[in-house]
C-alpha cells in the first residue's frame, strides 16, 4: 500500500472532540512542589547525558563551582549501573523513594539510612513494585546518599530557588483553576475497568525535563513551565502505570506473542536505550499506557495528533502504542470503555496481537507503510 493510501486509512479513524461530563467530576487535584524530588531530578543534568544536559546548560554552568569530586565519582558509579541495567537513573530513584517522605534532601537521606524499614513495605505493596528497581536503589544507596549529601552541602535548596523563584505561588492557583475542568479519573476508570483514588497529585519541579514521572500516591512529577494541556496529559499518562499487573495473565499472554514478533524484537533491540523501555514488559507497559492516554486526552480535548506523536516520539519506537490505539479505536473501545486487562488477554489469546495486525494498525495510525515502521524512515 502506498503512503497516500495509508494517509487515507489513518484519516478514517474516528477522532472525537472533547466530551463534556454530565456528572460532577470525580477528579480532585492536589498541586505542590518538592525540593527532594528536584534534587533527584538534578542528577539527570549532572550526569552529562545529552537528553538532560542540553536542556540545562545555564543551570549546570551556575552549579559548576559547587560541584565536588565526591559528587562526580558517586554519580558516575550510579549512572554506569543505570546504563548497564537499562534504567533511567533519576526517575527510578524518584519512583522507589517516593514511598517515603521526599519533600527535602534530609527526608530522602533518612529513608536511605533505613530503606528496608521506611520504603520497602509500602513500595512492595504498590502497583509500581519492581524487584530490579528495588535492587538497584538498595545496592546503590551509599552512592545516592553521597550525592545527596554533597548537594545538601552545596546548599541545593537555595540554588534551586534561584531558578524556581515564586513560580509555585503563581502556578498553583492558575493550574488549580484550569485543571478543575478536566475529569481525568473518570476517563481512566472507564478505560481500565477499576476504581481509582479520586485525588491526583501534581508535583512541580524545575529539573524534570523532558520527563513526566509516575511516583507513589497517584502523583506525577511535572515541570513548572509545562502548559496546562501538557500537565493534563502527563497526569493522564503517568497514573495509568501499570495498566494491569505485569506478572498477571494478560501481560504474560501478550509478552509471549510479542516476543515472537520480529518487528517488536527489533524495536526493543535497536532503539536508543537512553529513552528507557529496555525490556519487552517495559515496552508493553509503556505502549499500552500511551494508547490509553491518547484516548483520555482526546476525550478531554488536549490530545496531540496521534500520527505525528508516534511518528516522532523517541525516534518512532512506540509502534505497539500506535497499533493498540488503532485497534481500540476501530472496536469503539474509546466510546464504550471496558476492562483493559481482560481486553489485552483476549487480544493476545485470540490473535489480535499477531505481527501482521500490529504492523497494519500501526501503519494506519501513523500513515506509514509497514516496511517503514522501524527504523523510522521518511
Amino acid at each position: 500500500m502506498d503512503r497516500r493510501a495509508f494517509l487515507a486509512a489513518a484519516a478514517a479513524l474516528p477522532f472525537a472532540g472533547p466530551v463534556r461530563a454530565a456528572q460532577p467530576p470525580r477528579t480532585r487535584w492536589d498541586i505542590g512542589s518538592s525540593t527532594g524530588f528536584d534534587a533527584l531530578a538534578f542528577l539527570g543534568p549532572l550526569s552529562g547525558k545529552p537528553l538532560y544536559a542540553e536542556r540545562y546548560r545555564a543551570e549546570l554552568d551556575a552549579f559548576a563551582p559547587r560541584s565536588t569530586p565526591v559528587l562526580t565519582a558517586a554519580l558516575g558509579r550510579l549512572q554506569a549501573r543505570a546504563d548497564a541495567e537499562g534504567k533511567l537513573l533519576w526517575p527510578t530513584l524518584a519512583n522507589v523513594l517516593s514511598y517515603g517522605p521526599a519533600e527535602s534532601i534530609d527526608e530522602l537521606l533518612a529513608s536511605l539510612s533505613d530503606l528496608e524499614g521506611r520504603i520497602l513495605p509500602a513500595y512492595r505493596a504498590s502497583s509500581h513494585w519492581d524487584e530490579a528497581s528495588w535492587r538497584f536503589v538498595a545496592g546503590g544507596r551509599a552512592d545516592v546518599a553521597a550525592v545527596l549529601g554533597e548537594l545538601r552541602a552545596a546548599d541545593f535548596p537555595s540554588f534551586r530557588a534561584e531558578f524556581v523563584g515564586d513560580r509555585l505561588s503563581i502556578q498553583r492557583p492558575r493550574l488549580a483553576a484550569g485543571l478543575a475542568g478536566y475529569d481525568v479519573i473518570a476517563e481512566q476508570e472507564r478505560l481500565i475497568g477499576r476504581r481509582l483514588d479520586p485525588v491526583i497529585g501534581v508535583v512541580l519541579l524545575w529539573f524534570s525535563k523532558p520527563h513526566g514521572v509516575s511516583v507513589g500516591g497517584q502523583r506525577s512529577l511535572s515541570h513548572f513551565d509545562y502548559p496546562l494541556d501538557t500537565v493534563v496529559r502527563v497526569a493522564a499518562h503517568e497514573m495509568l502505570h501499570p495498566p494491569f499487573p505485569m506478572d498477571g495473565p494478560a501481560a504474560t499472554a501478550a509478552l509471549k506473542v510479542l516476543a515472537a514478533d520480529p518487528l517488536m524484537v527489533r524495536v526493543l533491540k535497536e532503539h536508543d536505550p537512553g529513552f528507557g523501555y529496555n525490556s519487552m514488559d517495559g515496552l508493553l507497559n509503556e505502549d499500552t499506557v500511551q494508547a490509553l492516554d491518547q484516548i483520555v486526552s482526546e476525550r478531554l480535548g488536549v490530545a496531540r495528533d496521534p500520527a505525528e506523536r508516534w511518528r516522532t516520539a523517541d525516534d518512532g519506537m512506540h509502534v505497539l502504542a500506535a497499533a493498540l490505539y488503532g485497534m481500540l479505536k476501530a472496536e469503539g473501545y474509546d466510546r464504550t470503555g471496558g476492562d483493559i486487562e481482560a481486553w489485552m488477554e483476549a487480544a493476545a489469546r485470540g490473535g489480535k496481537l499477531a505481527p501482521e495486525r500490529i504492523a497494519r494498525f500501526a501503519g494506519q495510525v501513523t500513515a506509514t507503510p509497514p516496511d517503514r515502521l522501524w527504523p523510522r524512515r521518511a
